[in-house]
Order: C-alpha cells, then structure tokens, then sequence
C-alpha cells in the first residue's frame, strides 16, 4: 500500500467544527491518512480552527461571503491544491465535487467521489419543488442542472464511493459503470457514555421511558408521524417520552405540532447536540426509532446499536442492509402509523425482545468497524 509522501486532496463542503455525516467522515479520512503517512490537505466550506490534534492543513472559505461569490474562490483555491496532489477525494458531486474535478481532469490527477445521497432531490425537496421520495424523482425525466451536474462528476470519476448497495444502484442508474462504483460501509465512531440510564436521565433532565430519534429535522424524516402517534403511546405507557435531536428546517414546524398537541412536557425537540451530548441522549433512552422515508446508509442506527439500544426503524433504502427483519431490529413501513406503534408496543411489552435486540445489535456493528472502512478507502485512492 503507498503512503510516505502521497498527497491527497480532501475536497469538502462541511467538516469540524462543522456537525454532520460528511463533515465526521472527512475528519476520519484525513486523520488516519496523516497517521499512516501519507501528506493529507482539506478543502471546505465554512470557518474555525483546526484542534491540535490534527495535523494536516485545511483550507477554508468562509460562508459569510455570497453565495456564488464563495464558490468562485472555492474553484480558484484548488488551482494549487490540486496541482500540487497525487490524488483527490471530493465528499460530494456538486459544491466541491464539480470544481475539483475541473482541475483535476486539466492536472491529470486521480479524482475519486463519495455519494451518500442524491443531492438534486434533496435540493428539491427544501425548496418545495417535489413532494416525491428519492425513488420516484429517479423517474422524472427532468431533475434539474444540480443533477446533471452530479451525474456529470460521477461518470467522469474515476473512481465512486457510494455507502450502500442501495445507493450503487442509483449512482448506476445515472449511467455511471458498474466497475467504477464501489460499496464502503460507513464505519462506526462511537463511544458509549459511561451512565446507568437514571444518571443519564437526570443528565438530559427527561424522566420516563424515553423513545429516542434523531438526525437532521427535514420532511422525509418522519418526526412528525412519531409525534403523531405519541397520544396513543401513551396511552400504552403513559411514562413514555418521545425525544427528538437534531437541527433543520422542520424544527419550527415541529415544536409548534408538540404545542398544538398539548404534549409540551412528553415530547421534547432538544436541537443539535455533541457527540458526547448525543451519547448521553443514547444512554438514557430504551428504544430508538428511525421513520426516514429515505436513508442512503444510518450512522444513527449503527450508534443505537452500539449504544445497546434497540433499533425500530423504517424498511426502506440502506436501512435493509443493516437490520435483518424480527433478528437485531424491526423494519417498518415508512410513515405507517399502524405499523410504528406495533414495533414499539412489540418491543416494549417483551423485555426479553428488547435484550435480544441490543445482544445482536452489539453483534452487528462489528462489521461495520473504523479499521475495514479505512482499508477499502485507501486500496480506491491508490488505485
């Protein structure tokens, strides 16, 4: 495997300080490459400081400049990055993907892909454009210049990493091939708090039987159905406690449900929180349930899991890949209001269940370990 002096460019639109999925991942990715060698550089989007720990450079521009105005002195700050690379990561297809792959295609450099979602649907989605799922805006004949652009970036890659079979099977359907695109499981990072579920409990300031979701608070979520349904969870447990972590812009929306429905003190929308924070939240809770409506692979699922959680999650996407039905976990419908308090019910009323659960969750994770993730990650760098 090469290391020593190999240079390699992480392109990024987010990464730490910054919270989120591809801002860890990319941390991750540099952080061990420094480790074993290699001459590591980051490329992103945003403000803040390295910590200490990490000792490759990053490169930022700053969001408070205009957008379009940001993105022009993104592409001209790669120039010399790149140039000055062996090889180039870009964590997405579009902000950082499609400017790094300019220079890289005029340098003659490797340009490797991660996808981890089809970014033009998502776009649609926030702007009000489509009320479709990912799966059925795959159909529409016209998804816009943000997917031409991504589909562009994926085919003239030459390498794609994609999370899941799932999502190979819509970067392939772009008309990307088949020998490009490889599956790397993400990797669980993280550490479970050290507390007795009372302690944590008193941590969070939450009593009761708490039912845990989290992840960023957009429509194909799902937040809303769970609090839909919590006047009839209740009624199987009045002590239950439905908490929701994470940050979007459902959160309004959300907060005002919990008002509407007279449900302030059993339903609690906490925001963002630390990885150490969201460990905690873990700890404390007895079930966790994700109603997405669309996952390309869960990092939450894989946290619940190795927190010793309990997973009730909806049986869509990357979500099959981790929990076999009745086995580690639960798959239902998605939004299926009959369904979800079911698992839930299901759960609850079976102790010996939930232990079973939590026993073959542990279990599961050990497939998903940081180790395996970064050696498929560098054997696609070196080529």
């Amino acid at each position: 495997m090469k290391s020593g002096n190999c240079k390699i460019l992480i392109c990024t639109g987010i990464f730490p300080p910054d919270i989120g999925g591809p801002a860890t991942y990319g941390q991750i990715i540099a952080t061990t490459l420094t480790e074993r060698g290699y001459d590591v550089r980051v490329a992103t989007y945003g403000s803040g400081e390295i910590t200490a720990k990490e000792k490759f450079s990053v490169s930022r521009i700053s969001r408070s400049i205009p957008k379009g105005l940001r993105h022009l002195i993104y592409f001209f700050r790669l120039f010399p990055l790149v140039r000055k690379s062996e090889t180039v990561l870009a964590l997405n297809a579009v902000s950082a993907g499609w400017p790094a792959l300019v220079w890289a295609r005029i340098f003659r450099k490797r340009f490797i892909v991660r996808i981890v979602g089809d970014y033009a649907w998502e776009m649609a989605v926030a702007k009000g454009k489509t009320p479709l799922l990912i799966d059925d805006f795959q159909k529409n004949s016209n998804k816009g210049l943000l997917h031409l652009i991504q589909i562009r970036t994926c085919r003239k890659a030459d390498g794609v990493i994609v999370p899941s079979e799932y999502l190979k099977k819509i970067v392939r359907d772009w008309g990307v091939k088949d020998s490009k695109i490889v599956v790397v499981y993400n990797a669980v990072d993280f550490h479970k708090a050290n507390l007795s579920k009372e302690e944590a409990r008193k941590k969070i300031g939450i009593p009761g039987n708490i039912v845990l979701s989290c992840g960023r608070l957009v429509s194909w979520k799902g937040f809303r159905m769970l609090i839909k349904i919590m006047p009839k969870l209740l009624e199987l447990n009045p002590f239950f406690r439905l908490v929701i972590v994470g940050d979007g812009p459902e959160k309004k929306n959300l907060e005002q449900m919990v008002k509407n429905m007279n449900l302030d003190k059993k339903v609690f929308v906490v925001g963002k929180k630390s990885k150490e924070d969201l460990a905690i939240y873990f700890a404390a809770s007895d079930i966790f349930v994700l109603n997405s409506g669309y996952e390309g692979f869960s990092h939450q699922i894989l946290e619940a899991m190795a927190a010793g959680i309990p997973v009730v999650a909806s049986a869509i996407s990357g979500n099959k890949e981790v929990i076999d039905q009745g086995e580690n976990g639960f798959l239902v419908k998605y939004n299926d209001e009959f369904n979800l308090i079911e698992a839930i019910k299901g759960l609850w009323q079976n102790p010996e269940l939930r232990n079973e659960f939590s026993e073959k969750g542990l279990a599961t994770i050990k497939k998903f370990s940081l180790e395996k993730m970064i050696e498929e990650t560098t054997k696609i760098l070196n080529g």
